[in-house]
């Protein structure tokens, strides 16, 4: 009998750190209530706080990347997961707004941001040859699923022991991934004496940057000169404004505010996350034979269909076209990122990692303003509806600047290692 190729067990260990990163990040979507009701602060002042997280955990992404070629993926992941279970921690015992910016803006979006998708592009694009489309989006769901579905166990904890049994639980849960990392995950198949699943000849690994953050930068200065980089960037942040930014941080106090319990709208989100792995894992299916760009398009189309429709959806209680709409929005939650990972590597070869590395950091600016802006407006209309309407505008300009994205690589790269028959 033969032995599944062990590309698949260090791709199993970095779903499940993947997981846990994101579970870790989208705490704050239940908090912002319980935190506005005990300290009084205002929802704009709490998404401030939401949005240095998804900015750091996006722009920090580029840098991570070029760390893991450096000083390898173990150590970058072992130190990210603590700097989360520090952060989180300390937010137990602070009483300022700035203290929230300081411990889960700063801290936990600098140690998520070096567990972001990334750090699974690295791990496909390492590993495999054959099936990386496929394994691109199995690690996209688990980033995006972690995200939603420990929303109803944290919004249990929050409801029935107080929102700092939710940050010690991040905390401790962080931690606990580290020994798991450190001895199962593997930097390269050469370490092991294997070839990545479904090549026939190793090729040799580009030299370690000496510098990382040189690295990223050159990664940066490279493509910026190119359409497609602009492009790419351009409706990848608009997939974090809705998503992350919008969805994830806000749809938990949008439904509060119609009657729905937070409970209850966590457990929506978290419906939504396995949704996603469907559709991610489907997208990923369909990125290793359909063009990338058409693929962008119909998803990002049909997302600002389904964001117009939602305003009119929220009620006090669940009713079976608002589950429609999250098993509509599920399917497409981060469908997004297989095809951008692709259309990275075939445009910028041996750097698309790093350069998909900067076109995630827009998909996080995209999300931080979002986060913030939504805020805002419910600050100052006492509704969301704009934010809801605006987002759903943004999706249709994403598809259009998706088919814009030029087909044939822009520069000369090393060409694939044959695959295995």
């Amino acid at each position: 009998m033969t032995r599944p190729h062990r590309a698949w067990g260090v791709a199993a260990v970095t779903f499940v750190a993947l997981v846990g990163a994101a579970g870790f990040r989208a705490t704050p979507g239940v908090l912002i209530v319980p935190l506005q009701d005990e300290y009084g602060w205002s929802r704009s002042t709490i998404s401030l706080a939401v949005s240095v997280n998804l900015l750091l955990f996006g722009v920090t992404a580029p840098f991570a990347a070029a760390l893991m070629e450096r000083f390898g993926i173990r150590r970058v992941v072992a130190v990210a997961l603590t700097v989360v279970a520090t952060g989180s921690a300390l937010t137990t015992q602070m009483t300022q707004s700035w203290q929230l910016v300081a411990c889960w803006g700063v801290l936990v979006g600098l140690g998520t941001g070096s567990m972001a998708l990334v750090f699974g592009a690295t791990v496909a694009n390492r590993w495999f040859v054959k099936r990386r489309g496929l394994v691109l989006g199995i690690l996209t769901a688990g980033s995006a699923t972690g995200q939603l579905v420990f929303l109803p166990l944290l919004a249990n904890l929050v409801d029935h022991h107080g929102w700092r049994s939710a940050s010690w639980t991040v905390s401790i849960a962080a931690l606990a991934v580290v020994p798991f990392v450190l001895i199962l995950l593997r930097e390269r198949p050469s370490d092991l004496g294997l070839l990545p699943y479904g090549a026939t000849e190793e090729l040799a690994p580009p030299a370690a940057p000496g510098s990382p953050a040189k690295a990223a930068i050159g990664a940066l200065r490279m493509a910026s000169r190119t359409g497609a980089f602009w492009l790419l960037a351009g409706g990848f942040a608009i997939c974090g404004a809705t998503t992350n930014g919008l969805i994830g941080t806000h749809f938990i106090p949008a439904a509060h505010d119609h009657g729905l319990p937070s409970t209850t709208a966590a457990s929506l989100l978290a419906l939504v996350g396995v949704f996603d792995i469907i559709g991610t894992i489907g997208s990923g299916w369909l990125t290793d034979r359909v063009d990338s760009r058409k693929l962008l398009w119909w998803y990002y189309a049909l997302r600002g269909l389904s964001l117009f429709a939602l305003p009119s959806l929220f009620a006090s209680s669940l009713h079976p076209h608002m589950l429609v709409f999250v098993l509509f929005y599920g399917l497409d939650w981060v469908a997004t990122v297989p095809p951008t990972v692709t259309l990275c590597r075939e445009l910028y070869g041996d750097q698309g990692t790093l350069v998909f590395g900067w076109v995630f950091a827009s998909h996080q600016i995209g999300a931080g303003v979002a986060a913030t802006v939504a805020g805002i407006i419910r600050t100052s209309l006492g509704t969301y509806d704009l934010a809801w309407y605006g987002a759903g505008s943004l999706c249709l300009i994403a598809a259009a600047l998706s088919l814009g994205v030029r087909a044939q690589p822009t520069r000369t790269r090393r060409p694939e290692p044959a695959l295995a028959a």
